[in-house]
Parts: C-alpha cells; structure tokens; sequence
C-alpha cells in the first residue's frame, strides 16, 4: 500500500487532463455543429435544396444535445470520481500513518510484555538449580502460562492486523473499481441517448440526400417552364431586331445570288457593291436605326428555309450588312422573318423626313406663269424651242409637299406629276421652282 496513494494522486491529476480534454472536444464540436447549422440555413434559401438544409440544421441540433449529455456526464465524473478522490487520497494518508503507529505501538508493547516474561522464567529457572527447586517450580509454570498467554496475543494481535490491512487494502481497491463502474454506468446511458437521439431521424436524413436527381415538384414544374420555348414578347421582338450583336445566322447559300436582268433598267448606276456602300451611308447618317431596304422585285424562297420571302415594295431591315456572294440577311419587317435574299431585288430605303414645311397650293393665276414642255414621245431631242404657255383654269399645278400635279397641255396622259423642290433665294417674292 506504499504505492497506492501515489498512484491516486497520479489517477487524480490524469483523470483532469482526461476532463479537459472532453471540455476542449465539446465546445469544438459544438463550433463545428454551429458552422454546419449555419450552412443548413443558408441551404434553406435555395428552393432545390430546402430539404437538405433542414437535414443538416437537424444533424447539427441532434449532436449539440449529444455533446450536452457529454458535458454531464463528465461533470459528474469530476463530482464523484476526480473529487472524491481527491478528498480521500488526503485522508488516507493521514489514516494510514495514524494506524500503522498504533499498530507499531501496540505491537511494541506486547513484544515487551513477552520479552519481560521471557527474562523472567530464564531467572526462576537459575534459582530453581540450587537447593530450593521445588519452592520455584510453581512459579516457573505460572511465568510459562504467562508466557505462552502472551504469545497467543501477540499472534492474534499480528493476524488481526493483517485482516484489517488486507480488508483496508481492498476497500481502497473496491471504492476506486465502484466509482468506475459508476462512470461506465453514466457513459452507458450516455451512448444510449445518443444512440436514440441520432438513430430515430438518421433514416429519414439518409433518404433525403441519397439521390441528389431527386428535386420538388414545384422545382420540376419550373424547369419544364423553361424547357418550353416562350411565346416572344413584341418588346423582345423589337430588343431582338436592335441589337445586332444578337443576330445569329444561317449559313449563306453556296452559289452566287443571281442579279436580275431588270435591276440595271430602274437605276443603271447601282452596281455590284453599291447597295452596301449606300446603306453604309445612311446607316452612318443615323445611327439609332439600322438601315433598311425596299424591294423592287418579288422573290420567293422555295424549300429553302434560310432564304426570305417577300413581294415587290416589302421593307427590309438588314440585320448584316456586308454582302456575301450577292447575298444579304435581313428581316422582312411586316413579318418578323429572317433569311437571305438576293442584293440586286432590292434598293436603299430611307424614311421621309418630316418637316414643319406648310402645304402650299400654286395657282397659275396667282403666280407667274409656269413653262411646261410641250408632249414629246419621241427619242430625239426638241430641236424647235419651248413656247410658253397661257395659264388657264384647266392649267393649274397643285404643289404638296413638293409633288406638283398639272395637266399637259398636249395630248397623252391627262395628269403627270412632276417633282418640284423649292429653292431659297434673296427676293422672297418670286421663289424659284
């Protein structure tokens, strides 16, 4: 038993590392739950995957309850266990030397009592040896009766405190072995709630995260939503025909767009690139529209599905401009179509500006006469000079917008319009035609 308390003392500082370490591994535990609580709820948010955040914000609540029977448990393993042998380490100490000086003290005087009657008897028996013997032989038998008294005492006192030092002995051994079964009894019942606590929802959380192509309904219903192709807005219509960059092309057909026979009778000057140089141009005159085309010619696609369809005086909005093999992709605009079209069944197209310029009528009577040239239908030149004419009520030119309107005065077409443009000058008074 030297080494018993020391080894309590050992037990006692160990089983405090023991403790600390449990405290460190709970809170660490708890901050490493909390992050996991944290990351469920931000899971939560996300309409896909709600359910998995609620699993992991359920995982982190079930190991904080685990965590806190721990913290319990191993409070009261420092309450009945680290304390109580504390305070009896101290105690058996002080016991333990109380007691074996007892013992050596009684010990001590009972081998004295012995030795005495030893001297004793040694002493009767020298006297016995003389003249007198019988006169000491009844006191010699009374010294070995004490004798032998004594010794008998002596060997129950050594034998009963052997038994107590050997019960001592393991009531010690019995009291540490109790308090331990006593903590393996907590610890049992520790893993026994944990085992509850985390075994009731495990299957449901292992079902929940087992397939990860499973998703909600109200998710499969959105990506059907927009699997399927949306009816256009007319706002994303026009977005769509205003951005160019958007604009994403077929292919252009692999022969040379034809150039029709009758291109050159309505504008010989337009040749093979003009028409891109001339929307070029107005293009760059304004720059908020693209430029846009009127058709002189109808053209129909056939099977193709990359080439446009349109009839004679359709407007075309040019989504590319650049020509590609007499080829142009544009948008007819009354349809919202797009495809190819041959360059040479088209012309530039710009919008009439609209002024403040008052419609004005010109009669001849009120104004100096006009000079109209006289019928001609022949492909030389007049060689006789113009004679004027008289105005009359019958020749009247009508001016609208600068389109004037009057009857010839020769035979043929009854009406022919003419394009007037007003000029500027000094003299306010006579404008010039």
């Amino acid at each position: 038993m030297e080494q018993f308390n020391p080894g309590l003392r050992n037990l006692v500082n160990l089983g405090k590392s023991y403790e600390k370490s449990v405290t460190a591994m709970t809170i660490a535990g708890k901050v490493y739950f909390e992050a996991v609580s944290k990351i469920g709820e931000s899971a939560t948010l996300s309409p896909v995957s709600r359910e998995l955040g609620v699993v992991l914000m359920e995982i982190a609540e079930a190991h904080r309850k685990v965590h806190n029977e721990l913290e319990e448990n191993f409070k009261k393993f420092h309450r009945e266990i680290i304390t109580e042998l504390e305070k009896k380490t101290e105690m058996d100490v002080k016991y333990m030397n109380a007691t074996f000086k007892r013992y050596q003290s009684e010990h001590k005087l009972k081998q004295d009592c012995l030795e005495r009657s030893q001297t004793d008897l040694k002493k009767l028996r020298r006297k016995s040896q003389g003249k007198h013997s019988s006169k000491y032989e009844i006191k010699e038998n009374e010294c070995l009766e004490t004798i032998s008294s004594r010794q008998m005492d002596m060997q129950k006192f050594i034998a009963d405190g052997c038994r107590e030092a050997l019960l001592e002995e393991k009531r010690r051994f019995c009291f540490l072995a109790d308090k331990h079964c006593m903590f393996s009894y907590q610890i049992s019942n520790f893993h026994e709630k944990a085992k509850e606590i985390l075994a009731v929802k495990l299957p449901s959380w292992q079902e929940k995260c087992c397939d990860i192509t499973q998703v909600p309904d109200t998710i499969k219903t959105m990506i059907e939503g927009l699997s399927s192709t949306p009816e256009q807005s007319p706002l994303v219509e026009r977005y769509n025909r205003n951005n160019v960059e958007s604009v994403v092309p077929p292919p252009a057909p692999p022969l040379k767009a034809q150039i029709s026979p009758l291109a050159n009778m309505f504008n010989p000057d337009l040749g093979e690139g003009s028409l891109s140089r001339s929307t070029s141009q107005s293009s760059g005159l304004n720059m908020a529209r693209k430029p846009r085309v009127r058709t002189i010619f109808p053209h129909t696609a056939g099977n193709n599905d990359t080439l446009l369809s349109f009839d004679d005086g359709d407007i075309i909005i040019l989504l590319i401009q650049e020509e590609k093999d007499g080829w142009l992709y544009g948008e007819l605009e009354k349809t919202g179509q797009r495809g190819w079209f041959p360059s040479s069944y088209c012309r530039p197209y710009s919008e009439p500006v609209l002024t403040n310029s008052r419609v004005f009528t010109a009669n001849l009577e009120e104004q100096e006469p006009v000079l109209l040239p006289p019928p001609d239908y022949s492909d030389d030149l007049p060689m006789s000079p113009v004679v004027p004419s008289t105005p009359s009520p019958q020749n009247t030119v009508s001016l609208v917008n600068g389109i004037a309107k009057a009857p010839f005065l020769g035979g043929g077409n009854p009406f022919a319009t003419v394009k007037l443009r007003p000029t500027v000058t000094n003299d306010r008074s006579a404008p010039i035609i």
